[in-house]
């Protein structure tokens, strides 16, 4: 049921991360490296987060490399994973930080919740012509199973996309391969995902078809500010004004890129105001066209208008769930000091990933989780090891940024070591834990056990 610590290594602290994926699982390698036991407390039954609901299913082959890199890493010496077990749902916050007796926990789970659309009302009509993207990637990727029970999903031609970032795009290519593979189909052609996923007209000319000719209108994106500042592409930190301009060229070149190879529409400058309803329905939104000064979006005085679609999928970011007894700020948990971000409520409780930087992307996820647990590690479980290097796979930016998260001089209080009959009190709650969910065996066993044969 876990992987037991070398003996030369049986350490003196116990820490639950929870959420298993990118974030988690990083964090748990880094403290099993250097004799930390570790929980790994994953709300799902297998732990891959947004590689498996959140990655389109098209990615294949970085799915199939991501989930071998966190399996890689909870089947290390000393990580004890305790699947099916959600905070607020399976496992009460305050219960797991006061009565189970770790040293401290590590809050990965993530963000998952989708940001709201920022009208008034909109949430009544979320499933009646209002959809986020979360659901919306999530059934895209689990739809073709036999087993699957979900919600489910349309996708009408002319659908409107909120947005802006990578996750808007997803869902924009979702829309228009779906259309396209349904418009193929009524003409005799069937085509995989797979295929027009490189490009509809490069698909549509390998089997003799106009893609004009198919009577697919588009869908539409809009974004709230112009073209060059959607944010397909970053700048790097303390970047000169050529380099903030050269980026805005490269997010312009990759949405023309996109465009041609997918037939999408766009209108930038599109800041939504209201809904447009009919018979407890929505069928558009109202919005007005935006002045840009800065970073601001002003909408301009007198140009309101309508914009009529089937379908409104919302794709703003994402946000971290509610959890019962976790104190937000706004729509996030109340961290503070943002080298080592420590959730303001409670002693001993800190923050890596998506849950602190509040977006849904697997490599922000990744280099905030090596910052943080390895600083935690260095600065306060003392539980350093000059043997235990920590894989480090920076852009040199970001490589600039950890040295001088790792510089840090300060120094935390140390946590208290733990006896050996509070570890094994830990240990049995674990197991008892594991048993409930029908984790009786080992890791492999067990995701063997709960990966559907029709995974795609």
């Amino acid at each position: 049921m876990y992987n037991p610590l070398p003996m030369a290594a049986n350490g003196k602290y116990f820490v639950a991360v929870v959420g298993g994926a990118i974030s988690g699982s990083v964090a748990a390698e880094i403290l099993v490296d250097r004799g930390v036991r570790v929980a790994v407390i994953e709300q799902n039954k297998r732990p891959y987060g947004k590689i498996e609901d959140g990655l389109p299913r098209w990615h294949v082959e970085q799915r199939k490399q991501e989930y071998g890199r966190i399996d890689a890493r909870l089947k290390k010496p000393g990580v004890y994973f305790v699947p099916s077990t959600k905070l607020g749902r399976d496992l009460d916050f305050e219960d797991l930080r006061l009565n189970w007796g770790f040293s401290a926990v590590i809050l990965a789970n993530g963000a998952w919740r989708d940001r709201d659309l920022g009208v008034p009302g909109a949430q009544e009509y979320v499933d009646k012509g209002l959809v986020y993207q979360n659901p919306f990637i999530y059934w895209y990727n689990h739809k073709n199973e036999r087993d699957y029970t979900g919600p489910r999903c349309e996708t009408p031609d002319q659908a409107l996309v909120v947005g802006g970032g990578l996750a808007s795009i997803d869902v924009v290519k979702v829309l228009q391969i779906e259309n396209y593979e349904r418009a193929l189909q009524a003409r005799g052609v069937d085509m995989s995902m797979h295929e027009l996923e490189k490009g509809i007209p490069a698909a549509c000319k390998a089997v003799g078809v106009d893609p004009q000719s198919l009577g697919v209108k588009g869908c539409l994106l809009i974004y709230r500010r112009r073209e060059q500042d959607m944010p397909l592409a970053q700048p790097p930190d303390n970047a000169t004004a050529e380099q903030i301009a050269k980026t805005e060229m490269v997010r312009q070149k990759m949405l023309r890129l996109a465009r041609d190879k997918y037939l999408f529409r766009v209108q930038d400058r599109r800041l939504t105001t209201g809904l447009v309803v009919e018979k407890g329905r929505v069928v558009g939104l109202k919005v007005a066209e935006t002045k840009i000064e800065g970073r601001r979006a002003e909408p301009i005085p007198g140009s309101e208008h309508e914009i009529r679609a089937p379908l409104v999928i919302s794709s703003i970011g994402s946000v971290p769930e509610i959890l019962p007894g976790v104190a937000m700020r706004g729509e996030y948990y109340t961290f503070s000091d943002e080298e080592l971000p420590r959730y303001s409520g409670a002693e001993r409780v800190f923050g890596v990933g998506n849950v602190v930087t509040g977006q849904g992307n697997i490599r922000v996820s990744l280099v905030h989780s090596q910052k943080v647990t390895k600083h935690l590690v260095d600065n306060y479980l003392s539980a350093s090891d000059e043997d235990a290097d920590v894989p480090v796979t920076f852009a040199p930016a970001e490589a600039r940024a950890v040295r001088k998260a790792l510089a840090v001089e300060k120094s935390l209080n140390t946590l208290p070591v733990l006896s050996p009959q509070q570890i094994q009190s830990i240990e049995d709650r674990i197991r008892e834990r594991q048993k409930q969910v029908g984790y009786t065996s080992d890791y492999d066993s067990w995701i063997a056990k709960v990966t559907p044969p029709d995974l795609e």
